[in-house]
């Protein structure tokens, strides 16, 4: 018997409770529960009587479907297991409460949120709960093992997960391993999709930036339609849902709730866009709306929501290099250390060797004849897109090195997205008309500029990401760069991403996040440490 010791209230007044281990909640009694759960025990307290109820995921979705605002279980049961100096946010708390709740959903949640972590506990507690068993993540190519495998291992070790990746040989090796998460590529689905539907045991889809699926007549939006209908639970996750027209809603859709948009595309396209030429069609008033009605139930908070989190939030993020990459560093730190020991280089000349290793480290070098070859550096470029379409607003791409913007900036104009560069070759002119339209019109979603092109008194608030493709050794122009977008006239939080792939580039990154003068400390880039 329960007795009010062990009731804490929950919501306004009597209108509900719950007991502190979870497992049950007392609810008003009325005449349609009683009905509904005819031998639930009544309890009687502070002069009301309650129907005490287990606290379950099913009990608590017929409780919302009769008008009772029950709490998810998941809140007061599950540990959220974490670093210790990272505990949950409260949007997370919501974000897992949503996805536990319903079968088929979306998490619209902005860069930053943590969306990731959210899923990994989601799946966490439903797998404890014997909701479902095994979970299949279908994310960007850059974040397999640098943002998932890590999240998982960080979070929920007790979790086996494998990364399907590499040949079809190896692809179903790992496939054949018993682990809790599966997590493949967006294009590894067209490789493994008969693999994938024969494991009926997998039954959690989580296709991490959906939006990438937008297309529905595209094979893999296809191919992953029939991997989810198949799913117990379902559900997507993007910062940006339309990144193009309203109408990128419905590859999505098809994926995860099909209902949502009905069977045709083009009858779903004259309900959003109106054509005004052969090859021109535009949104309709209501269309945004629609579009997010669509994508429903949905969770979607901002940055600004994450009320734990500083204004600006600094984040250094690693990138592997390419194989090739990869040799040609470790040949040159080899050589600088050798010349280091052999006494040619000092303090006052090791910014020569650095600069040629952060060089390779951007992927971009020059031959004896000064001619650019660019090295196996894909996976800094595929990070690069992934966070340039992650961010709903502009996006500012610094590069400390001039050869390295131009690839860049092909890479950028090869996947589609309005942009443009600054450099010291720039004039005058033509950087004031730039800087004017990125901030104050709708042209231009990235800016690529050396960080030195960026004067002092430039205002940039457009922009809430900053990507540093690479780090710079001179902290002021570091801290000035950055200073472009966190200004007065800036009204969301932003973000600041530091890529490295090298043990030097993270020390460099750490000295400038420390506010530490990098060039008295270039010999420290060679000392063996396990930083």
């Amino acid at each position: 018997m329960l007795s009010m010791a062990t009731l804490a209230n929950y919501g306004i007044g009597y209108m509900l409770h719950i007991s502190k281990d979870g497992m049950q909640i007392g609810v008003p009694i009325r005449p349609d529960l009683k009905t509904l759960f005819p031998g639930a025990q009544v309890l009687t307290t502070g002069g009301y009587n309650h129907l005490v109820l287990p606290n379950i995921i099913d009990v608590t979705r017929l409780l919302r479907n009769m008008g009772v605002d029950a709490p998810a279980p998941v809140l007061s049961q599950y540990a959220f297991p974490h670093q210790p100096s990272k505990p949950p946010f409260d949007v997370q708390r919501k974000t897992v409460a949503m996805l536990t709740m319903n079968k088929r959903s979306y998490v619209l949640n902005g860069m930053g949120t943590g969306k990731t972590k959210a899923a990994i506990w989601a799946f966490d507690y439903l797998k404890q709960t014997k909701n479902v068993n095994k979970m299949l993540v279908v994310a960007p190519l850059s974040t397999l093992n640098f943002v998932w495998m890590r999240e998982v291992f960080e979070i929920c070790p007790h979790l086996k997960t494998v990364v399907l990746h590499g040949s079809k040989a190896k692809r179903l090796e790992r496939l054949a391993e018993d682990a809790d998460i599966y997590i493949i590529n967006h294009d590894g689905i067209k490789v493994m999709y008969s693999d994938l539907m024969a494991r009926t045991d997998i039954d959690m889809l989580c296709v991490d930036e959906i939006s990438e699926f937008r297309n529905s007549m595209s094979a893999k939006t296809k191919v992953l339609a029939r991997i989810s209908a198949r799913m117990v639970y379902a559900f997507g996750m993007t910062g940006s849902p339309t990144p193009k027209e309203p109408t990128d809603v419905y590859g999505q859709a098809k994926i995860i709730t099909p209902s949502t948009v009905g069977q045709y595309f083009g009858r779903w396209r004259d309900t959003m866009m109106v054509k005004v030429s052969n090859f021109k069609w535009v949104p309709r008033p209501d269309a945004v709306g629609k579009a997010f009605a669509a994508l429903q139930p949905a969770v979607r908070y901002t940055l600004e929501d994450v009320m734990e989190l500083p204004e600006v939030v600094e984040r250094a993020i690693e990138v592997p290099m390419g194989v090739k990459q990869a040799e040609v560093y470790s040949k040159m730190v080899a050589h600088s250390k050798f010349m280091i020991a052999a006494g040619e280089v000092t303090a006052s000349n090791a910014g020569v060797l650095v600069t040629k290793l952060l060089q390779i480290a951007l992927g971009y070098v020059y031959d004896n004849h000064k001619a650019v070859i660019k090295l196996d550096n894909d996976a800094r470029l595929d990070r690069m897109i992934d966070d340039v379409h992650a961010c709903a607003d502009k996006v500012i791409i610094f590069v400390p090195y001039i050869h390295a913007l131009k690839g860049i900036m092909e890479r950028l104009t090869k996947d589609g997205i309005d942009c443009v560069h600054v450099s010291g070759d720039t004039p005058q002119g033509k950087r004031s008309e730039i800087f004017n339209l990125f901030q104050n019109t709708n042209k231009y979603k990235v800016l690529a500029a050396h960080p030195r092109c960026m004067s002092h008194g430039l205002t940039l608030t457009a922009a809430t990401l900053i990507i540093w493709f690479g780090p710079v050794l001179s902290l002021d122009t570091f801290l000035q760069a950055n200073a472009r977008i966190s200004r007065v006239g800036q009204k969301k939080k932003q973000l600041i991403h530091s890529y490295y792939g090298s043990l030097q580039e993270k020390k460099i990154i750490n000295m400038l996040r420390g506010r530490q003068i990098v060039q008295n400390k270039l010999l420290d880039l060679f000392e063996e440490d396990s930083e």
